[in-house]
């Protein structure tokens, strides 16, 4: 397979250099890895703390970061996808891509938000955006959950249709223009401008409402203008991205720098002090407000920290798939493989849970054990009835290339 020439100065086309990349086909242990804990964590932090084992109370006020997991992953496995694409034929499929992209996102997407639509009962929260914003994947736009909080896991699939829309354009238009310094300027340039504007909204939308005491609203515009908005959410998608070039086209600068071993310590550590900057005590440490606000720093630096260690772990497990593939895993595996279905439908299915068994009935663990059956037998359902039969549909309709 063709791969990219390793001089700086040169843009990023095909040389006579291989390497061995697989960008789709067998399943690899360490992604699945990352995307079920990103899953699990995504079901921990929208489950009541009545209903939270006591070993996972510590854990659930971080919950929220399996979101940015599924950035890393989303970017590093489109990116690896797209530029080894236009490496190896110098264009990009854009019908192949957005139909398969189309086939993957939008059935089991449009069951959930039909459900919701039509079946008020079902809905998660009293109110609900109109269902122009969710087809037209702009519901994380002015996103207040006070005046519209079923089925707001959706925000994070408009930040990744953005995403699908504006990399494979990006790829082609850069495919002779780029060096590998260009591209990390680049990267670069996109993590600091999304540090400076977390920093000037803060300062100028979320600190208002603080000073006046009011720290629900507060809270509400932290996740309107902060959290949800696609232009503050592309560290952990642009991470992705830079893994991918780096693995593509410096695969021996990689291969020499980067050991699987020295990446995972990189990436700990990088990790853990973003958690460590998540949790720092600020203007909202008196609250019950979620730890992901309680400190300007965190909202600045903390997501581009957090991206970047996910980014290494992620590198590192991928080197390591010789050694960790050869585990049998079938329960991480099984979890990898809902975890769409399951990101769709958790919510609404605790409130389901509630309705059925009662909410005094889904307290502690026998709460937390009801709750998690039910979540895998609805996501089971959907993944079987819906999204199995769409990407067997998508696989004979629209072939990927090879």
């Amino acid at each position: 397979m063709n791969t990219i020439t390793v001089a700086n100065s040169r843009p990023l086309e095909p040389s006579a250099e291989t390497t061995s990349l697989t960008v789709v086909g067998t399943r690899a242990l360490g992604p699945d890895l990352l995307r079920a804990l990103a899953i699990l964590l995504v079901m921990l932090v929208h489950l009541p703390a009545e209903a939270t084992p006591l070993p996972l109370v510590g854990i659930r006020p971080y919950g929220w970061i399996g979101v940015d997991i599924f950035f890393v992953l989303s970017g590093y496995l489109i990116g690896t996808q797209l530029m080894a694409e236009v490496a190896r034929t110098g264009r990009v499929d854009f019908k192949g891509f957005y139909l398969r992209r189309a086939f993957r996102i939008l059935p089991a997407f449009l069951v959930v938000l039909a459900l919701y639509t039509f079946v008020p009962s079902l809905r998660d929260a009293p109110t609900m955006q109109s269902a122009w914003r969710f087809l037209t994947f702009t519901v994380n736009f002015g996103l207040d959950p006070r005046y519209g909080g079923t089925f707001t896991e959706a925000w994070s699939l408009s930040v990744e249709e953005h995403f699908y829309l504006a990399l494979p354009v990006l790829v082609l238009f850069l495919r002779r223009r780029v060096t590998v310094a260009l591209l990390l300027f680049a990267i670069a340039a996109i993590i600091v401008a999304g540090m400076g504007l977390r920093f000037t909204i803060w300062e100028s939308q979320v600190g208002l409402p603080a000073g006046a005491g009011d720290y629900r609203e507060a809270f509400a515009a932290y996740l309107r203008d902060v959290y949800y908005p696609t232009y503050n959410r592309l560290d952990g998608l642009a991470f992705g991205v830079a893994l991918a070039a780096v693995r593509l086209f410096r695969p021996l600068l990689w291969g020499r720098y980067m050991p699987p071993y020295i990446a995972l310590v990189i990436g700990t550590i990088l990790v853990m002090t973003a958690l460590m900057i998540f949790s720092g005590r600020g203007p909202f440490a008196e609250t019950n407000l979620p730890l992901v606000l309680q400190s300007l720093s965190g909202a600045v630096v903390g997501f581009p920290l957090f991206s970047a260690g996910v980014a290494f772990v992620l590198g590192a497990l991928l080197d390591l798939q010789r050694k960790i593939g050869r585990l049998h895993m079938p329960a991480v595996t099984g979890i990898a493989t809902l975890s769409y279905s399951l990101y769709l439908t958790h919510k609404g299915v605790y409130h389901l849970d509630g309705m059925v068994f009662g909410s005094e009935n889904l307290q502690g663990l026998s709460g937390f054990v009801i709750y998690l059956a039910t979540c895998f037998i609805v996501a089971a359902a959907l993944w079987f009835l819906v999204e199995r039969s769409f990407l067997h549909l998508r696989d004979r309709l629209v072939p990927r290339s090879r």
